[in-house]
This record gives structure tokens, sequence and C-alpha cells, in this order.
């Protein structure tokens, strides 16, 4: 499997739990001591909606070489990172880190902040592979562009 296929599964389960306990979401995004009130609840609303977007074309189309889903998994992995990065170097604890809503709850330890470094780490895999899968049509000589005069002979 891809990297985008297991990126799209690991995202939709994220987005599917955190949706199926959405009422919790705002509580558990304000325990990281960044948001609180409806700027939590906006926070939980494009973070389900970037994952899901981006689930839903990795699995339909792993080998687009589209930029969206790869801003819009960049901005998740690096929302979450932050999130867990500040709190625990703050100190808060937090009995479940949220990236699954009320499921598979797990605690913000060390290994969370591992897990959130290689979604980081992921998404510059995914950037430096759409860096080799375009051409740059300054150096690339097989692009579109109208031979010059000295190329037609």
């Amino acid at each position: 499997m891809t990297l985008r296929t297991v990126l799209g599964l690991l995202l939709a389960t994220m987005a599917l739990g955190q949706l199926a306990s959405f009422d919790a979401m705002p509580a558990i995004l304000t325990s990281y001591g960044l948001t609180s009130g409806a700027v939590s609840t906006a926070l939980a609303v494009v973070l389900i909606g970037a994952e899901a977007v981006t689930a839903l074309w990795f699995l339909v189309r792993p080998r687009s070489r589209a930029v969206t889903p790869v801003r819009l998994y960049t901005g998740v992995a690096v929302v979450w990172s932050v999130l867990a990065a500040q709190a625990f170097a703050r100190g808060f604890v937090l009995d479940n880190c949220g990236c699954f809503g009320t499921y598979l709850a797990q605690p913000l330890r060390w290994y969370v902040l591992v897990e959130d470094a290689l979604m980081v780490l992921y998404a510059w895999l995914l950037w430096r592979g759409l860096r080799r899968a375009r051409p740059n049509p300054l150096t690339d000589r097989t692009s579109t562009a109208a031979p010059t005069p000295q190329e037609n002979h």
C-alpha cells in the first residue's frame, strides 16, 4: 500500500472517531490550553473537515499529484503537533489527546509527540514526492512551450 493509502485510512479513522464524538471535541481541544468556546468548536469542525476531505482524496485518488490534499494533510499534522508539543511543554495532563475523538483514547505522553513528528515527516515526504513528480517549466526540456527558432533546426 502506498503512503497516501495508509494516511487516508488513518485520517478517515480519525475523522470518523472525532465526528462520532463531536460533542466532546471542543472540550478536548480546549484542554490543550490554546482555545476555548466557539474557537474550539470551529477548530474541531476545521480539523474534522480537513481530515475527511484529505482521507477521501488519498483513498479515491492515491496517485493524484494535486497540491490541495497535501496542503490539507500538512495543516492537520502541524495543528495536532503544535497542540501536543505546547501542552506537553507546559506540563498539561491530558487523559485523551483526542486524535480519534473519545475512541482509542490515549493520554498525552512523549510517544504522542513521536507520532505527531511522524505525521509531519510524512507531510515532508508527500511534498518531496510532489516536487519530484511536477516538472519545472524553466528547466524541463519536454515542456509544451513552442520551440525557439534554434530548436527548429
